[in-house]
């Protein structure tokens, strides 16, 4: 059942984080749905530009439609990730999307709030959520390449301005994570004292943590063994995740996580079988092993067992 990202966040603010994966094929939409169903987690499925350009918006689309009546246990909303202006306009026209999100955040701060308010008009005139971006994370993510030299902080001054002049319904905030499989070189972590600065400031309102993959070391060793070249691949660590909910983050955006399960079950397979030409083998098990995956975060997130109460919420 697709429902609003809104109805999502208010279930769990201050109790669990809703994961939100990217995916884009069928395997990632099969190994999705299996993982939240089995955990009996709420969650949301992330369409980014690539993904959206990669075969064709609406075969993506038409498999989570599929997948919708397939599982009619789940409970999941639609988001646009890393929209621009145009990418925005063109989900919230095709009224499929519960949300959408506008990426403005490396443009200067008053430009930033000019196009999210756009954005938003157009959103709710359609019922339609927006997610915004206060802050620059670095790494690189598809066509978005951040330098971590020009990544900064969210300003938890600028918060409650940025916020009540463009009308948008949740804030991914930079707190030192940032895209891709090599987040962090080492010991250092999230900062905290953003988040809770930016919850005191907004009280009750949903905050987004980006780039919050965990890159699972045995994943990257298994890749590594199998041919692989992810020297130094680090994520954000499990507890930390964790912490954060408490705190109004309610939604952790997670990509890399998957396309290493992806990138770990293909190399192995190459590997053990290289006589099998049959795509339907590994894809058999990465489905699985990604389920697995899912399942497992979900309890991190504390999503996990929520979709009970979540029903009765909605009733």
């Amino acid at each position: 059942m697709i429902v609003s990202t809104k109805a999502l966040f208010k279930h769990a603010y201050g109790k669990y984080a809703v994961g939100a994966y990217n995916i884009n094929n069928a395997e990632q939409t099969m190994g999705l749905f299996r993982g939240n169903v089995d955990s009996k987690a709420p969650f949301i499925i992330q369409l980014s530009k690539g993904a959206r350009s990669y075969t064709d918006k609406r075969i993506l689309e038409a498999m989570i439609r599929a997948a919708d009546e397939i599982f009619p246990e789940a409970i999941f909303a639609v988001h646009l990730d890393h929209g621009d202006e145009a990418a925005c306009m063109d989900c919230i026209a095709s009224g499929f999307y519960s949300s959408v999100m506008i990426d403005a955040s490396h443009e200067p701060f008053e430009q930033n709030i000019a196009i999210t308010k756009r954005v938003v008009t157009a959103a709710h005139a359609k019922n339609i959520a927006v997610e915004a971006e206060l802050g620059q994370l670095g790494g690189v993510e598809e066509d978005i390449s951040v330098n971590e030299e020009n990544a900064k902080l969210t300003d938890p001054k600028q918060v409650e301005e940025f916020v009540k002049k463009s009308g948008c319904d949740s804030l991914a905030c930079a707190i030192g994570t940032s895209h891709g499989a090599y987040k962090f070189t080492g010991s250092q972590g999230l900062h905290f004292e953003v988040i809770l600065a930016i919850q005191k400031l907004l009280p009750g309102y949903p905050l987004v943590m980006h780039g919050s993959s965990s890159v699972p070391q045995d994943e990257v060793q298994r890749i590594n063994a199998a041919g692989g070249q992810l020297k130094g691949a680090k994520g954000v660590d499990e507890a930390q995740i964790t912490k954060a909910a408490p705190m109004g983050v309610t939604k952790v955006n997670i990509d890399t996580d998957g396309r290493l399960v992806w990138c770990r079950v293909h190399r192995e397979s190459f590997r053990d079988d290289p006589a099998n030409f049959d795509l339907r083998k590994p894809g058999t098990v990465f489905i699985n092993e990604y389920a697995k995956y899912i399942a497992h975060k979900n309890k991190v997130l504390g999503s996990a067992g929520q979709i009970d109460s979540l029903r009765k919420s909605l009733a």
